[in-house]
């Protein structure tokens, strides 16, 4: 049986990925406290982060639009350079309104590079390493927010504007190297594609929320996003030091969140692979069950090795379906013209979750306890676990079999 080699073109993408990734976990350390050096309320200091977020949402819609029209390189390479700007001139903020204005304004560039990233990457794939490539895409991501933190952390010694500076550099970066080696690549689109067939109109998100795999890809979306980026990181650490039973130092939420990285990991790297060989949807339901055992008794643990060993399940389930919902993304837009309104509502729907998971988590924590609170992640999962029952198979070499 022949192997398909993965085209240069997406390893280009990986390298520029990785690089951003990494980029962006350097500045991650010191935003909230650069913010509070203006002599503002911790309040205000985390609302400098959440504009970035919040500007990736708004624009996500516009980006897959200018995809469309402009093609993945041009929207790419555009974005990457609102993001090196306005990070580069963050350094040199002198008032606390400008530090939040020129983060607002990365969430755009943010927002840009990531749908059209998403779209090239997804366009390059061959079929049959469609799984593959999406798993090495979410690793890279991985790898990138998890040592990022730590090189910025190092980076705040020489204060707290430089990790801003290298960021900004590392961006440049990433643009020569896409600018340069994906020449040709990603351009204005056109009617056909490579081979001459017919491209179809791209997918819009109204016209395509009547798919039911559709609907399953969206909402195991939203789940990664409110389980895995959101409340996880943000109560993990709550938990750990203030549950009772518990009550470690903050050190030690630094290892419960490394136990579920090093599971993500494992799994990431077998997940590409068998997504497949043997289809989208056993992984997807294996992984989202697995997401859901691994949370929902996680805020009734009362033992850091029970709190340890859930979050390997979590992460391991985590892992398993974080890349395979892309892929099975990537199978519904293939033969399609890039970009387009339903490409660009899969990051949505992550950031969504991301987004207001820590905030309604919290609010429950408050009230009732952690209990419920991680319960609710494990509920959102078994939620999405309904929606991919009723999604078919999307695999190329499986459903074609």
């Amino acid at each position: 049986m022949k192997v398909t080699a993965i085209p240069r073109a997406i390893w280009v993408l990986l390298v520029a990925n990785l690089v951003i990734a990494l980029g962006y976990g350097l500045v991650a350390p010191a935003l909230p406290g650069f913010a509070r050096s203006f002599d503002v309320t911790r309040a205000a200091a985390t609302v400098v982060v959440s504009s970035f977020a919040l500007m990736r949402l708004v624009s996500a819609p516009i980006s897959g639009r200018l995809v469309t029209r402009l093609g993945e390189r041009r929207v790419y390479l555009t974005g990457l350079a609102i993001v090196s700007v306005s990070t580069f001139a963050c350094a040199f903020a002198r008032t606390y309104w400008q530090l939040l204005v020129l983060r607002a304004a990365g969430g755009l560039g943010s927002a840009m590079f990531s749908v059209s990233a998403l779209a090239l990457l997804l366009r390059l794939a061959p079929p049959d390493l469609r799984g593959r490539t999406s798993g090495l895409f979410s690793a890279g991501f991985l790898v990138g927010s998890i040592t990022g933190p730590l090189i910025g952390a190092a980076l705040v010694g020489y204060g707290l504007r430089m990790p801003f500076v290298v960021y900004a550099v590392a961006l440049v970066v990433a643009s020569l190297v896409v600018a340069t080696q994906l020449r040709g690549v990603g351009g204005r689109p056109g009617t056909t594609d490579t081979a001459g067939s017919t491209l179809a109109p791209a997918l819009s998100f109204l016209a395509t929320l009547r798919d039911p795999t559709y609907r399953a890809i969206i909402t195991s979306s939203f789940t990664q996003g409110f389980a895995s980026m959101g409340v996880r990181v943000a109560l993990v650490p709550l938990f750990v030091t203030d549950a009772t039973g518990l009550g470690k130092s903050a050190g030690w939420s630094g290892v419960v969140l490394a136990v579920y990285a090093g599971g993500n990991v494992v799994a990431i790297a077998l997940a590409g692979r068998l997504s497949d060989q043997i289809g989208r949807r056993p992984l997807m339901l294996g992984g989202l069950a697995l997401m859901a055992a691994g949370t929902l008794p996680l805020g009734y643990s009362n033992g850091l090795v029970a709190v340890c060993a859930l979050s390997v399940v979590a992460g391991a389930g985590s892992g398993l379906f974080a890349p395979t919902h892309q892929a099975a993304l990537g199978d519904l837009v293939a033969a399609r013209a890039p970009g387009g309104t339903a490409l660009a509502a899969f990051p949505m729907a992550g950031d969504i979750g991301g987004v207001c998971g820590p905030v309604i988590a919290g609010f429950i924590a408050d009230r009732v306890g952690y209990g419920p609170a991680f319960a609710l992640s494990g509920v959102v999962a078994l939620v999405a676990i309904a929606f991919w029952v009723q999604a078919r198979e999307t695999a190329p070499q499986v459903t074609s079999v």
